[in-house]
């Protein structure tokens, strides 16, 4: 068995380089059970551990294990195991050793005990996820990595730059809590922000996710924007700040998600509002807030991986993914039909699906701090989210219409993983003991509680019911062809016609000022010509003597100077 100061990236960062040297059953052999071994491994640490290192005249952590982060480290490699599971059938190498590497980066973030080792592997996440976009090798996937890489290197130079002012506000770089108290923790906390997909900060995950590959986009769902809400809730627990950011990110999703047509798209607003219950809990602070929003944030990572995989696997076996270009595949994608509604179930908190045992502890802790309002938004959100993700997905992926696609059932490795990540989501709805005792603090909350049971029931009847009339009525948004853009717009329209006005200006100054320079130049060629023309001026042949006199002047009126004005 590996030493307990192993760092848990490493198995990782082994198992990429042999997917690099390997083939075929070789290989996912290897890819798989290095994964298990280092989850295993994980699993039966006795105690905390703690490695420490010199650098300069710092002390580095670059491998610390607590309560914290090591319940993200479970679902981070049950996560990956999914995912490469999911995978099995791509033959692309560059997939899987780029997959590898990802998880093993943010498995590197999560044991980072000190902010340099963090600011690392937060580069290292977002080098190694852009290859998952583009190894769809299409032009707007390349496209599309090339902003996604842009805007995570600009969060980790961020990151970096937070760093050093705290460095300088503190002299420590140890990776506690941080708060915004002083400067280098509000800029770091705008790094933090935009891997977390704050408001604004957001559309690089809804422009990316959907173009990536239908394995890469399950790596990508669980990966980048779950280890910025696990440093959040190490380094600002209780910043009421985000209590508010949280309610915003939990409902300006639902107003995009229920008009895109792209069904990865939709999941992919869908993650944001996922994200919103979290970030919310942080910002609460309670014992109760921060276990609802690491309980949360472990089987969201599930069921979202859930979700994509069904979804992967209709584009996988159609070639389509946009609601008005399938429909109707229940019929002979029956298995894929069911473990997508699991999935959905999961995500809209039904009783008794895993969804429903985090987002609780979440509403319990706002309702028992006095934010009545963020919990009424919080409950909004949860109806929203039920209407694109939990209805949405299913309805129009499934049975709205009938396309007239008859696919078969996907590969069997893929829905292995379905079932496994299905599996987890009734378990842990059934039986959530078995992630409470898993949480950072310390917990007695009952989620099958009578008040909230019968909450959540009536909220999903309703939500359902209001989804059936609007649908009926025809009220309900169509699915259609479009480009919607929000943020993004910004970027990609605004910033784009700035640019290009700006370049345009630039061309005709610098062509206004090279015609001018010219045209003196010209003047002044022509000047010079005319005085040194034989017959100019300045070709006039004159006496030695006059050249004698010009001397004797200059000579003295230097002499002048040195008697008139002496050392």
């Amino acid at each position: 068995m590996w030493s307990s100061s192993l760092p848990a990236f490493v198995p990782f960062f082994a198992a990429a380089a042999l997917a690099l040297v390997t083939r075929g059953r070789l290989r996912s052999l290897l890819m798989l059970a290095i994964v298990t071994l280092s989850g295993l491994h994980l699993w039966l640490l006795d105690s905390e551990v703690l490695v420490t290192m010199s650098f300069l005249d710092y002390e580095l952590l670059p491998y610390r294990v607590d309560k914290l982060s090591i319940v993200f480290g479970y679902v981070f490699h049950i996560a990956a195991f999914i995912s490469i599971l999911f995978a099995l059938h791509v033959k692309d190498t560059m997939q899987h050793a780029a997959g590898l590497l990802y998880a093993g980066s943010a498995v590197g973030a999560l044991f980072a005990g000190d902010l340099l080792t963090l600011f690392v592997f937060w580069e290292l996440l977002a080098v190694t996820s852009a290859f998952l976009v583009w190894a769809q090798r299409s032009e707007r996937a390349y496209q599309s990595g090339m902003r996604y890489l842009i805007i995570q290197v600009l969060s980790g130079v961020i990151l970096l730059a937070g760093l050093l002012i705290h460095l300088k506000t503190t002299g420590s770089l140890k990776f506690d809590f941080i708060g915004i108290d002083h400067l280098g923790g509000i800029v770091m906390l705008l790094a933090f922000g935009i891997k977390a997909a704050f408001p604004v900060l957001h559309s690089w995950l809804t422009d990316a996710y959907p173009e990536a590959t239908p394995t890469g986009t399950v790596f990508l769902s669980a990966f980048t924007t779950k280890t910025a809400i696990y440093v959040l809730a190490r380094g600002y627990p209780g910043t009421e700040l985000l209590i508010y950011v949280g309610a915003l990110m939990a409902c300006f999703p639902i107003f995009y998600a229920v008009i895109q047509n792209d069904l990865r798209r939709v999941l992919s607003y869908s993650l944001i509002n996922q994200l919103g219950f979290m970030v919310c809990g942080i910002g609460i602070g309670t014992a109760l807030a921060v276990n609802g929003a690491v309980s949360h944030a472990f089987v969201h990572i599930i069921y979202k991986a859930l979700l994509f995989m069904s979804m992967g696997a209709v584009l996988f076996m159609t070639g389509k993914i946009k609601a008005t270009e399938v429909g109707g595949l229940y019929r002979t994608m029956p298995k894929t039909a069911i473990l997508c509604m699991i999935g959905a179930a999961s995500i809209s908190a039904f009783p008794l699906f895993s969804g429903f045992v985090a987002k609780s502890m979440i509403m319990a802790a706002a309702i028992e701090e006095g934010h009545k309002v963020i919990w009424l938004v919080l409950l909004l959100a949860s109806a929203g989210v039920l209407k694109h993700a939990g209805i949405q997905i299913p309805y129009f992926a499934f049975f709205a219409h009938d396309s007239g696609l008859r696919p078969s059932e996907p590969p069997r490795n893929m829905l292995l993983a379905m079932t496994i990540a299905a599996v987890l989501c009734l378990a842990i709805g059934i039986y959530p003991q078995m992630l409470y005792r898993l949480l950072p603090f310390a917990t007695d909350f009952n989620p099958y509680d009578l008040s909230h049971v019968v909450t959540q029931t009536q909220l999903l009847f309703f939500a359902m019911l209001a989804f059936v009339y609007l649908n009926l009525q025809g009220i309900y948004p169509a699915e259609r062809l479009a480009i919607n853009l929000d943020a993004e717009w910004f970027y990609r329209r605004f910033l784009r016609r700035v640019v290009e006005k700006l370049g345009r200006w630039i061309r005709s100054s610098d062509q206004g000022i090279r015609s001018t320079a010219e045209q003196r130049i010209s003047r002044l060629t022509a000047y010079l010509a005319q005085r040194h023309y034989p017959t100019g001026k300045g070709a006039v042949i004159r006496p030695t003597g006059s050249m004698v006199m010009y001397i004797a002047i200059l000579l003295a009126a230097y002499l002048w100077l040195l008697l008139s004005f002496p050392h």
